[in-house]
């Protein structure tokens, strides 16, 4: 039975009866969705500011993304891996050319993906590097967020992700972000470290851009040391920094890549690890998988997907309409007592409120985005996120900035 749904209210109060509580949205409905713009049950049109969390980054319901996804579906949607498919070799020929890697294990979701990787990093660790069974570390970044499974919550700062979900997984070492110093201390002094797992950006812990040289200098750590390199770019790949990649800023080339998200441009759950044969290999039948990954819909939506950010040129989109609104809101900070700083790269960027963390300045400046037509959501209390569909043109952005600045400057 389909319920059809005349108001918002009737929507959130659904959820709010039958749905596990596990997640705060801003309240707003949305029912429809095109390009950079989505709109509510009432009819009322928004531009998206979140872009799915940047998995939405070629626009809502791209035409040609749906028109593969849907070509697919009418012929074969899943095999399992117990077969082969037609679809899954093209799709690993195009994405490890895409990338530059050897090998591709496809999976889901991101969190499913960082796992994938960890597993990776640990059975190369004892069969290439040799390090004794069950003895590897991995160096991972305080304030990280990799998602919510229970490995990856036992190396999260995140007590509310954390709390009363134990006990933690061991064989993680975690050190501060954008600390060279703190990361050369930990591979000098353990000669069980296995790899060094980081966000280009961290994104969900406000949009911290690391300082210049400190992604191709930890490489360059990683390989002295014998020491695998592994980027999460679930939510910093795919075009979203004004690079194709956010560790191409700095010609770093991972040894492990995590992508995700808008690898699908937000039209089903696609997510891969990248590695050359020397890790990748060491993966033997029946030691990692899932039912769905890599199958034939997933194949065709992500070939498609990779496809629309080259040819509508996304990365340098992002590049340029992100150093707009960077100047623009950077501009406008210095006239406002609210806004304490804007950073960011490409169309990944935060403005951090000049309040508390445990504030609602933030969430309640969001609400006033909404009513102004402009959907976005705080992270960490007083930080606000903005991350629209890399689709998005320079008229657009314009209206957007002033939206912006003008709820800023009412409020």
């Amino acid at each position: 039975m389909i319920t059809n749904l005349t108001s918002s209210q009737q929507a959130i109060d659904l959820e709010d009866k039958y749905g596990a509580h596990n997640y705060h949205p801003l309240p707003v409905v949305l029912s429809k969705g095109e390009g950079v713009y989505v709109w509510d049950v009432e009819g009322k049109r928004y531009y998206d500011f979140l872009s799915a969390y940047s998995a939405v980054n070629q626009g809502h319901c791209h035409p040609k993304i749906v028109g593969a996804m849907t070509k697919q579906a009418q012929t074969l949607s899943l095999t399992s891996r117990a077969f082969y498919n037609d679809m899954l070799g093209t799709y690993e020929k195009y994405i490890t050319e895409y990338f530059g890697f050897d090998k591709v294990l496809p999976m889901n979701t991101g969190a499913e993906a960082v796992e994938t990787a960890i597993k990776l990093c640990r059975k190369w660790a004892y069969e290439v590097k040799g390090i004794n069974e069950n003895e590897a570390q991995i160096i991972v970044c305080e304030n990280n967020f990799h998602g919510r499974t229970t490995t990856i919550i036992s190396f999260s700062n995140d007590e509310v992700a954390r709390k009363n979900f134990g006990p933690y997984t061991s064989g993680f070492i975690k050190i501060e972000y954008d600390n060279l110093l703190a990361l050369e201390e930990a591979l000098e002094n353990n000669s069980n470290i296995a790899g060094f797992l980081v966000e280009p950006i961290q994104g969900e812990a406000g949009v911290y851009v690391p300082s210049k040289s400190y992604l191709s200098t930890a490489k360059a750590l990683c390989e002295q040391y014998n020491v695998l390199f592994i980027a999460d770019e679930v939510q910093t790949g795919i075009a979203r920094t004004g690079q194709l990649l956010a560790v191409n800023h700095e010609n770093v080339h991972p040894d492990i890549l995590i992508l995700g998200k808008a690898l699908s441009g937000g039209a089903y759950p696609v997510s891969a690890v990248l590695a050359d044969n020397e890790i990748m290999n060491v993966i033997k039948p029946g030691q990692h998988g899932s039912t769905f990954g890599g199958n034939p819909i997933a194949a065709a939506v992500a070939i498609a997907a990779l496809e629309v950010v080259k040819e509508e040129k996304l990365a340098e989109n992002a590049e340029r309409l992100g150093q707009i609104f960077r100047k623009e809101l950077s501009e406008f900070a210095k006239t406002s007592d609210l806004v304490k700083l804007v950073r960011g790269k490409g169309l990944l960027n935060a403005i951090v409120i000049n309040d508390t963390e445990d504030s609602s300045t933030a969430w309640d400046i969001c609400i006033k985005l909404r009513d102004n037509g402009l959907l976005a959501k705080p992270t960490h209390g007083n930080i606000i996120r903005f991350a629209p569909p890399l689709v998005m043109n320079e008229e657009q952005l314009m209206d957007c900035i002033s939206i912006i600045k003008n709820t800023i400057s009412k409020f």
